[in-house]
Formats: structure tokens, sequence, C-alpha cells
């Protein structure tokens, strides 16, 4: 679905509805002095009365799924059901109460880009702008939680949901997730944080065991669930399905009874993920408060019968059905012979309803209608988009001379709507710029534009000799060729992992692209060596075998509803590219860390144990201390200015620091910079990354305008996790500060004695 006009719409008025420079100077709210719990427990005498008028039977009803998205709902007193929605970037098509698709036009509403295409952003405030949109639809829809954000750590390139996460880096990660989920609450809805924790893969997802140290845990894992918990104030917080040292994480008593509840102090709601339960008495005892989703097995097996999914029939839920939760049937059960329990259901019980009260579910206060795809929610999409946008190299080809005649625009990447692919992270678009026309809408007559796909989308397909001459021979034809291929958000809904490289429940075989896309482009930049490379995707591609004959390499992720408009003003240059990388691109699989230490997918000989011998080297911190050299480092992100640092002081505070400095735009072209902070510890008593990312700030500057951009350093910034002494430990002596445009391009150098 494309709607020119609206193309033509967005080149003009919508433009400036979200201005750079407005976007920019919007600033994430700070942590209020009063505890981000506050909101939640606000209600806490309303919701003691309630307690005491359920029965054990409604209190049981109250934490396990009714239907498909749904939960609880005690009509006598007036409490509603709990609704939910997959996100995170967008609010899915309805599904019915038993998965059947529901055909409704509020299905078709606003495609977010993919989470790490904001995470390349680098800005927070555009974070908030994100949330905003979604609460906003997900109240026009009528949801009480929505879905997301996914925050797990991005440690191998293959896992096929990088597309929902952030970043390597625990640092940027919490910065991101802040806005986000308080975009999303400050519309009365509830963002839902996962996966917790430890889910960075999807094979092997239900089943692998993962054993991570402590110290890794502490500096890499959890840093932003509790920043989401503890800055954010998020409300609800989803489990993962794997293992974590022996116990499933959803009811994992380290993780969510003693980190969780207990160190962090999250009065807010767990919820499962969708099937992850596998103990009655480990979910009522270790912190699980609402179960969602079905035993799949059981409905394979013919309890359910209804569509395909996964090759086998979906579930519909039946009272039968119901009593096969973990925690309906058998908890009541349970709870009946052991009243020590009851305590436990009411706990569940209180959260709920804690999270009812802050989205006025409850209170009487009156609901936010919401909005839905509005003309503000679209510029937004195409704001995160431009900015997300990722100029990776430049040999002066870009941008695009507007005096071009004719462009040949190459690759099945460029017609294909993406919106629907994914998992659970599936959306229905009110319509979907691909690169294609958003080229069209750019050049409009001005040039000829014309299209050779070279290859198809097809399980098994490689290279096409009949498709790559029609390529070939459209090159040679042109000017220039945009080139758009990368990975690809399939899908196969008959067969769960058909067709699919960046998708839930299915991790990608390899990072090359698929269907024969090598062959197809080596032969294309020897037909017209003019030819930009556009990249889709979750995740970093293996482009070894053609990078040196490439004269623009973009990585445009998945850009979302506007991204074929979003690219084209990249481009062109009416937009200056300012994404940079939220994760390290290898130069081949078998340098990810997480591949060279030999434990991915799982321990050799044993496909449902994993021991994480990466440790707290996962991404740059890996590449930078083992002078591992990236094919594009971690924060890399060119653009078509230069920026100039200089006047560089670091002053020392108690256990932290201010870091100062000055910074130019030197170019003939407005642009954005991400100043980036690393701190490296000289001398400790235990090994530590050569550098970690501990401050940045986007900052937007005209030609010729400098800025003083002045960061804090608070003692986090120089704290390492001692698992001896069960603590975060700052060292006293000397860090490096190391100021720069990536973790590979260290502009200016100072120290701080603490």
């Amino acid at each position: 679905m494309q709607s020119p006009h609206f193309a033509t719409l967005m080149a003009t008025a919508l433009v400036c509805a979200i201005a750079t420079t407005s976007v920019a100077q919007t600033k994430v709210a700070a942590p209020a002095k009063t505890p981000a719990s506050a909101s939640l427990t606000a209600h806490e005498a309303k919701i003691e009365a309630l307690l005491k008028q359920l029965t054990l039977e409604e209190k049981v009803h109250m934490i396990h799924a009714n239907s498909a998205f749904a939960a609880g709902g005690v009509p006598r007193l007036g409490i509603p059901e709990i609704m939910t929605s997959d996100g995170p970037h967008g609010v899915r098509p309805e599904q019915g109460r038993s998965w059947k698709p529901v055909d409704s036009p509020s299905n078709a509403g606003t495609y977010m880009p993919t989470n790490n295409t904001l995470a390349s952003t680098w800005n927070p405030a555009l974070g908030y702008a994100y949330g905003t949109v979604l609460g906003q639809e997900a109240n026009f829809r009528g949801k009480d939680i929505i879905l997301g954000p996914g925050i797990n750590i991005i440690r191998t390139p293959l896992n096929g949901r990088n597309f929902e996460y952030l970043s390597e880096d625990p640092f940027l990660v919490s910065k991101m997730v802040v806005g986000y989920i308080k975009g999303v609450q400050d519309q009365g809805v509830s963002a839902c944080v996962k996966h917790f924790a430890v889910n960075n893969q999807e094979t092997h997802r239900s089943d692998v065991d993962v054993n991570v140290s402590e110290r890794a845990m502490r500096e890499i894992y959890l840093p932003g669930f509790r920043a989401a918990v503890q800055q954010a104030g998020v409300y609800t917080l989803m489990g993962a399905y794997n293992k974590f040292r022996g116990q499933y994480t959803t009811h994992n008593e380290y993780l969510m009874n003693a980190i969780l509840k207990g160190e962090w102090g999250f009065k807010g709601l767990v919820i499962s993920d969708w099937g992850s339960v596998h103990d009655t008495q480990e979910a009522l005892r270790n912190g699980t408060d609402l179960e969602m989703g079905t035993d799949l097995a059981l409905a394979l097996q013919g309890t359910a019968q209804g569509g395909q999914v996964g090759g086998g029939p979906k579930p519909v839920y039946t009272p039968a059905l119901y009593e096969r939760f973990y925690l309906a049937a058998p908890a009541l059960e349970a709870t009946r012979q052991d009243p020590k329990l009851v305590p436990l259901i009411d706990d569940k019980v209180r959260r709920i309803l804690r999270v009812m009260y802050a989205t006025n579910m409850l209170g009487g206060t009156k609901r936010q209608t919401g909005s839905h795809n509005t003309r503000e929610h679209q510029a937004t999409a195409l704001k995160v988009a431009e900015e997300g946008i990722v100029l990776l190299k430049n040999d002066g080809i870009l941008p695009l001379k507007k005096t071009v005649k004719s462009i040949v625009v190459i690759g099945a990447n460029a017609t294909r709507e993406n919106a629907g692919g994914g998992g659970s992270g599936q959306l229905k678009a009110k319509y979907e710029i691909t690169p294609l026309q958003g080229l069209k809408n750019a050049l409009g007559t001005a040039a000829t534009v014309t299209y050779a796909a070279g290859y198809k989308v097809a399980r098994g397909q490689q290279a096409d000799p009949a498709l790559i001459a029609e390529a070939v021979a459209a090159a040679k034809a042109a000017e220039v060729v945009v080139y758009v291929g990368g990975s690809f958000h399939g899908y196969d809904y008959t067969n769960w992992s058909d067709n699919a490289y960046d998708a839930e429940d299915t991790d990608k075989p390899d990072m090359n692209m698929p269907f024969g896309q090598d062959e197809l482009l080596r032969a294309v930049q020897a037909a017209n060596p003019n030819t930009v490379v556009v990249l889709l995707g979750g995740g970093p591609i293996d482009v070894s075998g053609w990078i040196k004959q490439t004269k623009g390499l973009i990585e445009a992720w998945y850009p979302g509803m506007e991204g074929g408009n979003a690219l084209a003003h990249i481009l062109f240059g009416n937009v200056n590219p300012s994404g940079k990388l939220p994760f390290t691109f290898p130069v081949k699989l078998e340098d990810a860390p997480a591949h060279k230490l030999g434990e991915y997918p799982s321990t050799p000989g044993n496909p449902l144990k994993q021991t994480y011998k990466d440790d707290i080297y996962v991404g740059y911190r890996y590449f930078d201390t083992y002078k591992v050299a990236p094919q594009f480092a971690f924060g890399h992100g060119l653009s078509y200015t230069t920026f100039k640092y200089d006047k560089l002081t670091v002053t020392p505070g108690i256990k932290s620091a201010t870091v100062k400095l000055t910074v130019t735009n030197t170019g003939k072209m407005a642009g954005a910079e991400v100043v980036q902070v690393y701190v490296h510890d000289q001398q400790a008593s235990l090994k530590r990354p050569e550098k970690e990312l501990k401050g940045f700030e986007k900052i937007f500057l005209q030609p010729g305008e400098s800025k003083t951009v002045t960061l804090t350093l608070d003692s986090d910034a120089f704290q390492f996790y001692d698992e001896g002494k069960k603590q975060w430990v700052l060292e006293p002596g000397k860090f490096d500060v190391l100021v720069g445009s990536s973790s590979r391009d260290i502009r200016l150098t100072g120290s701080v004695l603490l």
C-alpha cells in the first residue's frame, strides 16, 4: 500500500512539523525526585480494599490469560479485563480471542522503524517521541499494555530478533529505553520491557540453559532492565523463554525475586512470554504474576483446532484449555491445599491492580482516547528513519547530484514491504513507502527511474542468470545504480521458519545476503561502478566480497512506513545522515566474540546448555580489547559535512567527572554529530575492557556553528562489578576519558584522577 499523495506531503509540510532542531532540543524528562514506582503505589489503600472483596477463585482467574491477548476481569467488582498487544514498533493487528485474525479498519496503523533503527539515532528525545506514537495508538485500539520495548543485548549477528532490540552496549540501551517507556506510559498505557533475561538468540530459545558470569550479568545484560525499572518506572516486564542457571527465567528465583523485586524494588507486573511458564509451584513462588499464552504442545496434539501456525493447528481457547494454565486450576488447587500460598496470590493480584490504576483502567479517571496514524505519527516515523539510517561508506558518490537524469534501482528489497514480517512484531501499515517509491517521489519527472529485481525472494533460491543479465543491462544503461538488498523481513506462516531471515523463533543461518545477491551485486558493480548499495536488515551483513568496489554504502535497517522517503532524503542530501551503528559489524562471522569463543548456539555436544564465554567482552569491548579489526566500528556513521572537536577539559568531582568540549561544523552543510565519551581504566585489580561508552550527546550544527558539549560522568562510569565482594567497586586511580565519533575514531583524550 503506497500513498504518492502523502509522500508529496511529507516532502513539505510534515518535515516542518517535526523539524530537526525542535526534535533535537526536546529533552526527555529527568527522573523525578520521587521514586519511579510512585505511580504504581499511589492507590494502595483502594487496592487492599479490592483484595479483601475478591474470592480466591476470582484472584486466580485474574492471574492467567482468558484468551489470546486478554486476561482477568471480575465484572462483579467492576474490574475489567487487561488487554495486551504486541509491539515493539507498532500495534499488532487484532488477533481475536482465539488467535483468529480480525479484520478491522484500525488494524492499519503507523509502522514505525524497527528498534535497531531507533537506537541508531542515538537520540533519546526521539525515543520519547517514538513511545508517544505507540502509546497513543495503543490507547486508540483499546490496549492497556503494549509488549515492548525489547532490549536484549545484541550478542550474535545471527539472532533473528536483533531488529527488535537496541544495542550491544548496555549504556546506550539504558539511555534509549527510558525515553521509549516514558513516551508510552505518559499516554496512559503500560509499556512492557522484554525479555528478562539473557534471551540473546532464537535457536533453542525455549530450552537452552544459559550460564553467564555474575559480572557479565551485572555489567552487560541487566543495566538496561534496571534503567527501565528505576529510571523509567516501567509498569510491566516480560519474562523470557530460556533457562538461566538451571531454572526458567520466567519463574527464576534469583532474577525475579532477588534482583527484580528485591534489589531493584520493582512494584509492577511480571508477565510471562506466551507459553514460557513450566511449573505451577515455581511460578507461584518465584515472581510470575500473570501467565499468558497456552501450551502449544497440547494444542498441536489436538487440544485445539483452527488455522495454521508452526506447521500445526492454532490454539483455540476453551474452558478445558484454560485449566491447562499452570496459574489456573493447578494454582487454585495448590493454594487450597496450602493456604500459605494465599499471600503470594494476593501479591500477584495486587500488582495487576496497580497497573490497572496507573493506566486509568480503575479509579474513575477518564482514559485517554488516543489517536491513530495521524500526520504527527507519520512525521515521527519519517524523522526516526532519517536520523537512524547510517552512511557506512562514501567515496564521494553521495549525496547524489540532483542533475542526474537516469537511475536504475536494482534488488527485490526495493519493492518489498516489510511491515507484515518478523513474527510477533508483524504490523499492518496504513501505507508503506518502499525504496523504489521513495526515489520516484523525490525525483518526480526530473529523471528516469527504472527497476530490475535482480533476484527472487524464495526459499532455497540462488543466483538466477536471467535476472542478473537483466539487471546488468539496466545498470549499463543508467547513470547511477541504487542497489537495494541485504536481508529481509520474511515470514511464511504455514511453516514457521521458511523464508525467515529476521524473524522470531529462528536465527539466520549466516551473515551472507540470501538468494545469490553477492554474485548479482558484483556483476552490477562491474557493469556500472557508480553504484550505491543500500542494505535492509536487522544486523550485520558480510560485505567482504564487494566492499572494496563499493563507492557508497548505506545501512537502512527496516525503516518503517516512511522509509523510502527517508532513504531518498539521505541519498539526495535533503537530509544529512547522522545515524551511528548501535553494534559492531564484524568482517566475518567468526570474528564475533560469541562465535570466536565457540559458544553459539550452544555448548558443543550439548544443545541445551550454553556458557557465555565471551563474558563481559561483548561487541566493541571484545574488538577493541583484543585488537580485532571490525568491518565497521560501534558508533560509526559518516556525514556529508565535517566536525572539529577541541577544547577538551575533564574536571574531577566526588567520584565523578565533568567532560566539556567544543564541536564545530567545519563543512558546508548543516548536520548532526553524536559526541561519544568512553572511559579507560589505566590500572585495575580485575581485567577491564579497553574502553566503555559512558556518555554521549547528539548535537545539531549549522555550517560554521560551534557548540559546547558538557557531559557528567557519575560514579557508575568508573565502576566494575566485583564477584568476590558481590558489589560494585570504584577503585581509586587514573582514568582516561576518550572522546570521539566512534569507538575507533577517538578525536580527543583527557584523564581524571579519582
